[in-house]
């Protein structure tokens, strides 16, 4: 039945339109066979005008509807951000960065809850690792996935010099048990007392829990909450998370041998932005975009102009690849 709901849901957008294009080319029709009538004919005349640019504009909304479903798109997340190479500079970014994600959740009504975190020596963090629940966030976020470039004068820096540091995203689905299957066997889990910052049960209780998978060496270590229990639970997620993203990752990697339609599927190996903040550019390396409002993006979680034209970008060369 649930199922079948959801089906029935991701099916009433295009029935919906494609009921309403079928009312339009009727409508084209009666218009032209009044063209010739004297008195209606500029009425029908100008009705038709509107009604060709409505069709048209209806036509590449199916063509988008038609394209091949993500099953993910309605999923929750997973938002993994690592320092990369920069050092302290890098773990201050993933702060930052991680900071303009939330505020760009809050404006679209989204739920974060931070899973685990590390923090760096002079702040911000070595990896952050947040559940992002709400409608869309996988469809909106997926291309987030990769290498983010930062260009920017450190805290530290005495002389003014721009430095260059990176940091890793990475944009995992949230999945059930039953789409990922773990042999308990395959599992070693090790209980420890938790590390760093943090309130008074740090240090003092073996909370601190870390999961090795050992077919694929995939490590997890969560410390954030005080009970055991509720940690390997967060870890559990976090490992299921992973497994699935490297399944779907050679999933893909078979299906598709152009890799140049998997705009932003994740390829952490992949520059894809650079932020630059003396002169207040933000470029994303895949589409060719620069926009000059790096503040405002970064500081008011304004991605949407990014992630707008990256998701009207895939959709393109999916509709080439189909045919559409």
């Amino acid at each position: 039945m649930t199922e079948l709901s959801k089906e029935q849901a991701s099916l009433e957008e295009i029935y919906t339109k494609a009921k309403n294009y079928i009312n339009i080319c009727e409508s084209i029709d009666t218009n032209r066979d009044l063209l010739e009538d004297t008195e209606l004919g500029d009425l029908a005349k100008e009705e038709l005008r509107e009604l060709e640019r409505n069709k048209e504009i209806l036509e590449n909304e199916i063509r988008v509807l038609l394209l091949p479903k993500d099953p993910n798109d309605d999923k929750n997340i997973f938002l993994e951000i690592r320092a990369g190479t920069g050092g302290d500079e890098a773990a201050l970014f993933v702060a930052d960065l991680f900071k303009a994600y939330v505020r760009y959740a809050e404006s679209k009504r989204w739920k974060v809850e931070i899973v685990s975190q590390s923090e760096g020596i002079l702040g911000g963090f070595k990896e952050i690792i947040a559940l992002i629940q709400g409608k869309g966030a996988y469809s909106r976020l997926k291309h987030e996935g990769g290498t983010h470039r930062v260009q920017r004068v450190p805290e530290t820096e005495s002389q003014g010099r721009v430095h260059t540091s990176a940091v890793t995203v990475a944009v995992m689905p949230e999945v059930d048990e039953v789409d990922v299957q773990i042999n308990p066997n395959d599992l070693k889990i090790d209980v420890m007392r938790s590390s760093g910052h943090g309130g008074q049960s740090v240090n003092t209780t073996d909370s601190a829990v870390r999961i090795t998978h050992i077919p694929t060496g995939i490590v997890v270590v969560n410390q954030d909450g005080k009970s055991q229990h509720k940690n390997k639970d967060a870890a559990m997620k976090v490992l299921r998370a992973r497994l699935y993203e490297m399944q779907e990752g050679e999933r893909l990697r078979q299906e598709m041998t152009d890799r140049k339609s998997q705009v932003g599927s994740g390829d952490r190996s992949e520059r894809i932005r650079t932020y630059n903040f003396p002169q207040n550019r933000i470029s994303d390396h895949r589409i060719n975009l620069t926009l000059y409002r790096l503040d405002a993006i970064i500081e008011g979680g304004l991605f949407d102009e990014i992630v707008e034209p990256l998701i009207a970008h895939f959709q393109s060369e999916q509709m080439k690849n189909a045919g559409l």
